[in-house]
C-alpha cells in the first residue's frame, strides 16, 4: 500500500501531537467595584500527572500569601451585596460539582474550587507554579479564577470559606 506524501504528514503530525498535553493561558485583572482594571498577568494551566499545574506570572499583588480559588461563574463583573457593588461577586461561589458545601483545601474531600495558596514576593510578583492534584484542565473551563487579598486556611472556622478576604483579582476561563 502506497501513501501519498501529505497523508504521511498528517499520520506523523497527528501522531506527535496525540500525547500533547492542553494549555490554557488565563488573562488576570485587577477588580474593582465598577469591574475589572488593569491586566496584571497571566496563569498558565495545563494537565499534569499530579493533577493541573498553575504557572502565575502576575504583578501589582500585595506581598504575601492570597487565597486563590477557582469559581462556578466565568464572570468577573460586580454583583450588589447588602446594597453595594461586591468586586468579583458575579464569578459567584467556589466551585462544587458534588455540592459538598465543604472547604478542606485542594487536596481534601471537600469542593473542587481550592487551589494551593498564590504567594507574592515583595515586588509584588507571583510566578512558583502550583498544581491542583483533583483538577484536569477540563475541569477548568467555563469558571472564573479569583485571587484574594488574604491568606486562606482551608476552613470554615473562625472565618467562613478560610478567611481569604476580599476578592482583587480576576479571570475569565472560557
Amino acid at each position: 500500500m502506497s501513501r501519498t506524501p501529505a497523508l504521511t504528514f498528517a499520520l506523523v503530525f497527528a501522531s506527535l501531537n496525540a500525547g500533547a498535553e492542553e494549555m490554557i493561558k488565563i488573562d488576570m485583572f485587577a477588580l474593582t467595584p465598577e469591574g475589572t482594571g488593569a491586566k496584571l498577568g497571566t496563569i498558565t494551566a495545563k494537565d499534569a500527572p499530579e493533577g493541573v499545574e498553575l504557572i502565575p506570572d502576575l504583578r501589582g499583588l500585595a506581598p504575601g500569601k492570597h487565597g486563590f480559588h477557582l469559581h462556578r461563574e466565568p464572570n468577573c463583573d460586580p454583583a450588589e451585596q447588602d446594597g453595594k457593588p461586591v468586586p468579583g461577586l458575579a464569578a459567584q461561589g467556589h466551585f462544587d460539582p458534588g455540592n459538598t458545601g465543604v472547604h478542606a483545601g485542594p487536596a481534601g474531600n471537600g469542593h473542587l474550587g481550592d487551589l494551593p495558596a498564590l504567594i507574592a514576593d515583595q515586588d509584588g510578583s507571583a510566578n512558583q507554579s502550583m498544581v491542583a492534584p483533583r483538577l484536569k484542565i477540563s475541569d477548568l473551563k467555563a469558571h472564573a479564577l479569583i485571587i484574594h487579598s488574604g491568606g486562606d486556611n482551608y476552613a470554615d472556622i473562625p472565618q467562613k470559606l478560610g478567611g481569604g478576604g476580599p476578592r482583587v483579582a480576576c479571570g475569565v476561563i472560557p
